[in-house]
């Protein structure tokens, strides 16, 4: 039948071009450019979703061409790349992309490499690339999409086809405790391994059984290591149970972050004598310090000194930071991958990683860029014993600062909190799920007298919503539950707490306004702002001025001058003052803007501007034992955009009323020639001090990290001239380099030398 049709078409065609030979040359096809992958009209495009650990709307992106699946390399890959694939995906757009086999490696071809879309092309084929099969990358380079999960109206070709097309998918494993008391202690280290199918839980036989394939569901789970366990004990429950027998075999190498990479062996359907001689796969894994009951053991275990995480909302994920002499530095993300990753979070106590982020995920770090193209393949104990190179400024920017998200134990900890009476999931009263003298278990509510940003930081966190934006002591707005009384008060959290219970507070509940309306609420949000000083800065424009007291009338209005200044003979004499330049960075993943709204802020004549915060900065003068020998504070009169990085816009300017406030990847610059930019030291004495600049001291701002707002330095005054060393932020140095810091030379007797 093909046959005969096709002899037709032959004939009709030879006939069409001997009668319309015009025409034919009208529809001759040109050879496409080399750029533009065009397939022939037989070979249709379909694409598919793969991969692992993943949900139905994201995975690593796969083109059936030519009779065979391959992938796509994530050179030059984009978001209009990704919004391309995922509308031929039927989904109406991406929402991101990932790099590095983000969702596991594929096999078989590369299909496309240096993919260039425009994002309005109907298909990826139509985009610019090197050609089809053309290709330098290994698949340690496949490219993966993340697709809103809102389908195309009326979209029916469903392209989706997934990798996994059979039943057998293993996505959701747990432990299931046998010891009675066990089961109710979080987190659980040690039990039956299960695994999730259709709508019930199956085992895993233990025939071959590993401590590799042990390490990967440890990993898994949120477990930095695996145990030895008494098989024995198991055995003899086990045998007096019915067990499902889902996996046959599992066969793990231990660098895996998932059990679904690792070969496994499916028992086969109805079969019997799946597991002939064994029984149930048991494992038992040791917990990180922040998860470990026992205080004894929490001495014992320790994580590396030498590797961090800052700037994530959540415990286990950040931008990673490095150690290296003395100075704390960030990872460039070339060739950042899951494996680099979970070495990361395995060495601060935490499980296998479960994302592997790029491009500032978790906000900008600041200082020097230490590592870059970090290849670990997964047993390695540290990163740094993980082949990497050294970096120039050439190579990396710190707009490409690697972070992870690591696999934390479950703790059950967002059962005991909840908001409510908000007009979003992020915003509400709290309330606290605490038991009563009874033993029965109601919700109270938490008095919000002592309230702040940072106890607000701790409840986001426990809710799983990100960062503070708010802390509120009086919520009569979200007046929505029956929840009357109040369970706790006085509490005070350091903010890096996985819970509120861990923060103190009173024994007994003392509350002066104990009204409803006056319970704690919170505002939460999945970004934060991030402030820092330029130190460097700071050091460079440091000088003394004596200003005639005649020039100083509007800064005593604003309290800029030390409190012997209201005992001068005004207007005749001067006042001696430190004066700088402060530049403050946004390096968050949010605007910084004033807490309270331009209907509040204060009008100072003198000045003739608004004040949208009180107290925007410290300056401080101390001595050795960390007593203020003078200080200052800037109120934030105009918080705008002075200046930006490169590919970003100006978003706030004070001219006119304007909108204050910093935007990410800006700077404000006080120049050291305005008012109230200095301190009065006209009764310091000559000596060794340390210079000290604090932002946004009382936290009325949600940031990221506030470890890095205050700034130090040794400051050296001779009674005519002062200089200033080693200028750096908190956190920036070494705990050793720190130490030296307070030993400054001359420091401790205060005599200058």
């Amino acid at each position: 039948m093909e046959t005969s049709e096709r002899r037709k078409q032959l004939a009709f065609s030879l006939l069409f071009g001997l009668c319309f030979p015009c025409c034919l040359a009208q529809t001759t096809t040109t050879a496409p450019t080399r750029d533009t992958p065009t397939p022939s009209s037989q070979a249709r495009i379909k694409v598919r979703l793969a991969g692992y650990p993943r949900k139905h709307n994201e995975g690593r992106v796969e083109l059936f061409y030519r009779g065979e699946w391959g992938t796509i390399c994530d050179d030059d890959f984009s978001l209009a790349n990704a919004n391309v694939l995922c509308r031929q995906l039927g989904f109406v757009s991406a929402t991101g992309w990932t790099h590095s086999a983000k969702y596991g490696k594929g096999q078989g071809k590369i299909w496309l490499d240096n993919v260039l879309c425009n994002g309005g092309e109907k298909s990826i084929d139509s985009c610019k690339s090197r050609g089809w099969g053309n290709s330098d990358c290994t698949h340690d380079e496949d490219a993966g999409v993340i697709c809103k999960d809102e389908r195309i109206p009326g979209f029916v070709d469903s392209n989706i086809i997934d990798a996994q097309v059979d039943e057998f998918k293993v996505e959701e494993v747990r432990l299931r405790p046998v010891v009675g008391t066990t089961r109710k202690k979080m987190p659980i280290t040690e039990g039956v391994v299960e695994v999730k199918h259709r709508n019930g839980w199956a085992h895993i036989c233990d025939l071959g059984w590993t401590v590799q394939n042990t390490r990967v569901i440890c990993g898994m789970l949120g477990f930095p290591h695996e145990r030895k366990v008494n098989k024995n004990f198991y055995k003899l429950y086990l045998e007096r149970q019915k067990n499902h027998i889902l996996v046959h075999s599992v066969s793990c190498t231990g660098t895996e972050v998932h059990l679904a990479a690792c070969p496994l062996e499916y028992a086969k359907p109805n079969s019997t004598s799946s597991c002939l001689g064994g029984m149930p796969a048991v494992v038992s894994c040791m917990p990180g310090p922040l998860f470990l009951q026992n205080s004894s053991l929490k001495k014992k275990v320790k994580v590396s000194a030498n590797v961090r995480l800052k700037g994530g909302s959540r415990v286990g994920e950040g931008r990673v930071e490095v150690l290296r002499d003395r100075d704390w530095g960030t990872v460039c993300d070339d060739r950042w991958n899951l494996q680099s990753a979970s070495v990361v979070c395995r060495e601060l106590g935490f499980g296998t990683a479960k994302e592997a982020l790029t491009g500032a995920r978790m906000g900008q770090g600041i200082g020097p860029i230490h590592m870059n193209e970090v290849k670990c393949v997964g047993h390695e104990r540290s990163i740094w014993t993980c082949p990497y190179k050294n970096i120039t400024a050439e190579d990396c920017q710190h707009t490409e600062d690697a972070a992870v998200r690591c696999n934390v134990p479950y703790m059950g900890l967002e059962n005991s909190i909840r908001i409510t009476g908000g007009r979003t999931r992020y915003e509400g009263r709290v309330e606290l799920l605490i038991p009563d003298s009874n033993g029965t278990q109601g919700w109270g509510l938490i008095c919000g007298e002592t309230w702040t940003t940072k106890e607000a930081s701790v409840a986001c966190r426990q809710l799983g919503l990100g960062y503070a934006n708010q802390g509120l002591q009086e919520t009569w707005y979200w007046d929505s539950s029956n929840v009357t009384q109040m369970v706790l008060s006085g509490v005070r959290c350091t903010g890096e707490e996985m819970s509120l219970s861990q923060c103190q507070h009173h024994k007994t509940v003392s509350c002066q306004k104990s009204a409803a309306k006056f319970a704690a609420g919170v505002i939460c949000s999945e970004t934060a702002s991030d402030l820092v000083l330029n130190a460097p800065l700071v050091q460079e424009t440091v000088y003394i001025e004596d200003r005639p007291l005649h020039m100083l009338y509007c800064a005593a209005e604003e309290d800029c001058l030390s409190k012997s200044a209201a005992k001068a003979n005004w207007p005749y004499g001067h006042r001696r003052l430190l004066r700088f330049s402060s530049e403050i960075r946004n390096i968050g993943r949010a605007d910084f803007k004033p807490k309270a709204g331009r209907h509040s802020w204060v009008w100072h004549a003198c000045h003739g501007h608004y004040h949208s915060m009180d107290v925007f900065t410290h300056y401080d003068l101390l001595n050795a034992n960390g007593t203020r020998v003078a200080e200052g504070h800037k109120a934030s009169f105009c918080l705008e955009d002075t200046d930006c990085q490169g590919g970003v816009s100006k978003r706030y300017e004070c001219a006119n009323f304007g909108d204050q406030g910093i935007t990410v990847g800006c700077w404000d610059l006080y120049r050291h020639d305005i008012d109230c930019q200095w301190i009065d030291i006209t009764d310091v004495k000559p000596g060794n001090y340390i210079f000290q600049v604090v932002i946004n001291p009382n936290y009325e701002v949600a940031e990221s990290d506030f470890s890095n707002n205050a700034m130090k330095c040794n400051c050296k005054y001779d009674g005519h001239r002062i200089w200033l060393h080693n200028c750096h932020l908190g956190g920036a140095l070494s705990e050793e380099a720190e130490r030296l810091f307070e030993k400054y030379p001359g420091q401790l007797n205060n005599k200058v030398s």
